[in-house]
């Protein structure tokens, strides 16, 4: 099969297209035809090694990327084949998965516990720009946050794949959501549920003088004291990333972020990683808000397979509307 394999790390020049084996599912996979992925800082980080500071953590990336890295979260297909003691799925059915890697490649072979029907009403190319993003806005808002009805919630960072999905599940939830993004994207935002967009060019969102329950802080940028001053005083701080740096950002962002927390009343929080079972659930409780009507995926760009290295190039220059989808 064809494949873009990183051997080391760098740009998007350092994605090779080559020819690599075709997986063969093991006891319990199902092997899957690639036919749309996504590109999300995920994988850019990956393809950078970076933070630098992960490549020395135990279980990081490593001083240099596996042998026949094949990056690539996102991934909606067919199934091509099932190995043994799979049950679920058949060839022909419709999917989609999150999983480390391989979506950059037009064959995966998936664990059945990762993989869900694809939703009725999407396309593969809709489809792949739901797993990672999706997953993480309904982490943020549904677990970590403790969303309920009635409450006010803001997306900091409200244009990008996550905060697209959280505006729109922000209201599924029975939630009112402000957002926080740039003048050029404040008509995006409110057709996807925001009652008021702060453009961050012209206001420091943390001196609005506005106060909400949930503060999903996808963009990052200001220190947890500054942030503080938009929450409830049992309000949630959920912190999904932050900006982007060579060494340490944005995991000292995070860190430094979860450091301070014990010092203020309010909650602070991640929106945490999640076992193969919560990621296939997950998956499924999105496909139902999709079918419902109530959640769409919103594409910026769509590019062909053999030009991802290009997809990867404009997703890592940042301030993307949504997602940007590769058809394989």
């Amino acid at each position: 099969m064809k494949a873009f394999v990183l051997r080391s790390y760098g740009s998007p020049d350092h994605l090779d297209l080559t020819d690599v084996a075709t997986p063969v599912p093991a006891p319990g996979e199902v092997l899957v035809r690639v036919r749309a992925t996504s590109v999300n800082p995920y994988d850019w980080h990956g393809m950078r090694g970076e933070p630098r500071v992960a490549r020395l953590m135990p279980g990081g990336m490593g001083l240099r990327p596996p042998e026949a890295c094949i990056l690539g979260c996102d991934v909606a297909g067919q199934v091509e084949a099932v190995g043994p003691a799979v049950t679920e799925f058949h060839p022909g059915d419709d999917v989609f998965a999150l999983l480390e890697g391989g979506g950059f490649g037009e064959y995966v072979s998936v664990p059945e516990l990762l993989l869900a029907r694809k939703p009725r009403n999407l396309s593969y190319e809709q489809a792949a720009a739901v797993p990672m993003a999706g997953i993480t806005a309904l982490l943020g808002l549904r677990e970590a946050g403790r969303a309920e009805p009635g409450q006010k919630v803001l997306v900091n960072g409200a244009s990008g794949g996550v905060g697209t999905f959280a505006l729109q599940i922000a209201r599924a939830l029975g939630a009112t959501a402000d957002a926080v993004c740039s003048q050029a994207n404040a008509d995006l935002a409110r057709s996807l549920g925001a009652t008021e967009v702060i453009d961050y060019t012209r206001e420091d969102f943390t001196r609005s003088g506005r106060t909400y329950d949930i503060l999903l802080d996808i963009a990052g940028g200001h220190q947890v004291f500054a942030c503080r001053r938009v929450l409830a005083r049992r309000g949630t701080l959920v912190v999904i990333g932050g900006p982007a740096g060579r060494w340490l950002q944005p995991a000292g962002h995070v860190f430094a972020v979860l450091a301070m927390g014990a010092l203020v009343p309010q909650r602070i929080t991640l929106a945490d990683t999640v076992s193969c079972k919560a990621k296939k659930q997950l998956l499924m409780a999105l496909t139902t808000l999709i079918e419902d009507g109530k959640v769409t995926p919103v594409i910026d760009r769509q590019y062909p397979f053999h030009d991802i290295a290009e997809a990867v190039g404009y997703s890592e220059r940042g301030h993307v509307p949504g997602k940007v989808i590769v058809t394989v």
